[in-house]
């Protein structure tokens, strides 16, 4: 008998999808895209519409021959990519590939993984929708006008192999824009004034600050300043003007959109962007869970709203009425502000199931998987709890003409802190305890002044929940785009992490100031916000994708002329080691390559010596007692090998402890597994381990 058949992008979510449905359907994966722009040639005809021209990935071959048979036998044929813009371009390719006509109602869209929502979806199929289509296609080809024809440009110019991206070019200007602020920061000298003062009654201690004199705010610059306050106080009487009570409420976050999960995980995991995305998409594709089999844990991953269904709410509800009581339900996300722009089409990030409890599904979990559905279940759950309640007092302190003011806070009622609260980027103030019992008019006692000397400090960089954060307040890029835009720039050697943040190299700031130069609408943070909006006006049916593609390349093709004319050639100096050749005994350099950066003899080409460049662990090699250095193989994956090589030939896969083994001293190593982060002897005869605390 025929079958359904359901095509999908991975075999992940074939196997999930298939769990659900009888035998009536068949589900297979098309391994991601299946045909694309061809990477040899530009492959868009400028004087035709900007047709683009497609052509089969390589190596997609007999994954197309074998849809092709599935698809022969199929009674009819359902496309179930996901449910965005790409998703829909793919479902687009297929069709046209399987001669799938697209009048017909072959599409289906999975906004969870779960038996409830495949069957609602399978019920009400659809056209594939070519505003989704043409917007995705519209991306794709100034993506690709840009980087194919600025990118010869640099190469002759600058260097051999680099690249130009529309919407990386523009993060890469932020993070070079930052560099320059920090560069042209001067600092600037201030002052505070601290009072730690007490309550002759019970001898409670607390401070004051500083806030004005004769009712004009003081600003104090110099020591000089300070000085003379210092010694009028001494002498002054420290008496309470007013005394304020009152509560103050802090309300939860929304759930996740994939903005707001990957600047979470980058905080409080230490997760990359890439990672983040690499790990939701697993959660949401589905995964083999003890007892249940393969479903999914997560809705769709690529979203920027925080809307939350009615039955997801109310399922919320019942679990904290049931775990927490009827005074922690709060009013849930559906209170929050949309932004503007926002695409509804999804709602935020949740689990499928709230009752599904992190702790519940552990052992079925990997460590990382584990860290961010907990993450998410967590986000959702407070997001739907009621307001944390402060306790708060202030108090306005006068001594003489000058005003000093305290306050603090306790926490009354934890609401939705119970569960979880959000992190931040940079290091704020904590809540203080309460003051004492204070009454208008009261005398206190001066312990201590305590003058203290600032200085102001220049803007911060980014770190990647930051540049996610400022990616998405300026409009450039959309969900799916911002961990590929940070994993390109890294890739290109634009910026590197230094302490975790993010700083331009040497070549991403030449980069950058040819194309604020000779192309500046590419690294216009507000040219290329406005680009994405053009885009979002294709997808609704507002514009026509092949009229904004015309209107951007018409002046880029001119400015395009006047760049190759005028750049002048650049050279870069490689960056000059202390290290010698062993073979010449000249200096070694840092080169980057296909795989990274790498040494080379700075005698290149009459020395062709070459060596990985390496991160030293502070462990000693247990063979030689050479360093144990970070190395990473050829195609990329990161081991641990004595500094000594090739005289010495000792390597380890997992990260070394520096204790040794406290039962033989051998070398202990750092292993991960489904259960956590374990220490473990590599002495086979002794076997020791020991469980890590999280953390």
């Amino acid at each position: 008998m025929a079958k359904s058949l359901i095509i999908v992008e991975s075999p992940a979510k074939a196997k999930t999808i298939s769990r659900f449905l009888g035998r009536d359907y068949k589900v297979v994966a098309s391994m991601g895209h299946v045909r694309d722009l061809p990477k040899s040639q530009l492959g868009i005809d400028i004087e035709n519409g900007f047709l683009p021209k497609y052509i089969t990935i390589r190596g997609k071959g007999s994954i197309i021959e074998n849809l092709r048979k599935e698809a022969a036998k199929a009674k009819n044929i359902l496309l179930a990519t996901d449910p965005d813009r790409e998703g829909e371009a793919i479902s687009w390719h297929l069709a046209h590939l399987l001669e799938i006509p697209l009048e017909s109602p072959c599409r289906v869209e999975f906004h969870e993984i779960t038996k409830s929502a495949v069957s609602e979806s399978l019920r009400h199929p659809r056209k594939i929708d070519m505003n989704l289509v043409d917007a995705q296609q519209a991306r794709r080809i100034l993506d690709r006008l840009v980087g194919y024809k600025i990118s010869p440009i640099l190469w002759r110019k600058v260097k051999w192999g680099l690249s130009a991206g529309r919407v990386q070019s523009a993060a890469v200007r932020m993070i070079c824009d930052r560099e320059k602020e920090i560069a042209e920061f001067v600092p600037e000298e201030y002052w505070t004034i601290e009072v730690e003062l007490t309550d002759r009654d019970d001898g409670s201690v607390f401070k004051a600050k500083l806030h004005s004199r004769e009712n004009e705010k003081i600003s104090l610059k110099n020591r000089e300043e300070v000085e003379k306050i210092v010694a009028d106080l001494q002498n002054e009487v420290f008496i309470v003007a007013e005394v304020k009570k009152g509560e103050r409420r802090r309300n939860p976050s929304p759930p996740f959109t994939t903005s707001t999960m990957q600047q979470e995980a980058a905080r409080k995991l230490g997760f990359t962007a890439k990672k983040t995305m690499m790990i939701a998409q697993q959660l949401y594709e589905g995964l083999d869970i003890e007892g249940e089999g393969t479903v999914g844990l997560v809705t769709y991953i690529r979203t920027d709203s925080t809307r939350i269904s009615e039955q997801a709410q109310k399922e919320a509800k019942e679990y904290i009425l049931k775990n927490f009581g009827s005074e922690y339900i709060g009013g849930g996300a559906s209170s929050q502000k949309p932004k503007k722009n926002i695409q509804d089409a999804h709602e935020a990030i949740r689990p499928t199931s709230v009752f599904r409890h992190p702790e519940a599904i552990k052992n079925s979990l990997t460590v990382d998987q584990y860290k961010l559905y907990k993450l998410i279940w967590e986000r959702f759950v407070a997001s739907q709890m009621a307001p944390a309640i402060y306790d708060t007092v202030s108090a306005e302190i006068r001594a003489g003409t000058y005003v000093f003011k305290a306050s603090g806070s306790t926490l009354r009622f934890a609401g939705f802190m119970a569960v979880y609260t959000e992190g931040v980027d940079e290091e704020t103030e904590k809540d203080e305890g309460l003051l004492p019992d204070l009454s208008k008019e009261q005398k206190l006692t001066l312990l201590k002044i305590i003058p203290e000397q600032h200085f102001t400090q220049p803007p911060p960089r980014f770190t990647e929940a930051m540049l996610v954060k400022a990616l998405e307040e300026r409009g450039i890029g959309r969900p799916s785009t911002y961990a590929p835009i940070i994993d390109t720039i890294q890739k290109r050697g634009y910026v590197k992490k230094e302490k975790g943040r993010f700083k331009p190299t040497e070549l991403g700031q030449i980069v950058t100031e040819i194309l604020k130069e000779y192309f500046s609408d590419i690294v216009d943070l507000d040219f290329t916000a406005e680009m994405e909006n053009q885009l979002d006006k294709i997808e609704s049916g507002e514009e026509n994708w092949q009229r904004i593609v015309e209107a951007f390349y018409r002046p880029f093709e001119e400015k395009l002329k006047i760049a190759e004319e005028k750049i002048e050639e650049v050279k870069i100096e490689d960056e000059i080691t202390e290290e010698k050749c062993e073979i010449c005994g000249r200096n070694m350099v840092i080169k980057r390559g296909k795989y990274g950066e790498f040494m080379a003899c700075s005698g290149f080409p009459e020395c062709k010596n070459t060596k990985p460049l390496v991160e030293g662990t502070g462990v000693k090699c247990p063979v030689c007692g050479g360093d144990i250095v970070l190395r990473k193989s050829k195609k990329g994956r990161k081991f641990y090998g004595c500094g000594n090589y090739p005289d010495c030939e000792f390597i380890i896969w997992d990260p070394p402890c520096k204790d040794p083994c406290p039962h033989c001293g051998s070398l202990m190593v750092e292993k991960t597994t489904k259960k956590g982060t374990t220490t473990a002897c590599t002495n086979p005869e002794c076997g020791y381990k020991n469980q890590m605390e999280e953390g």
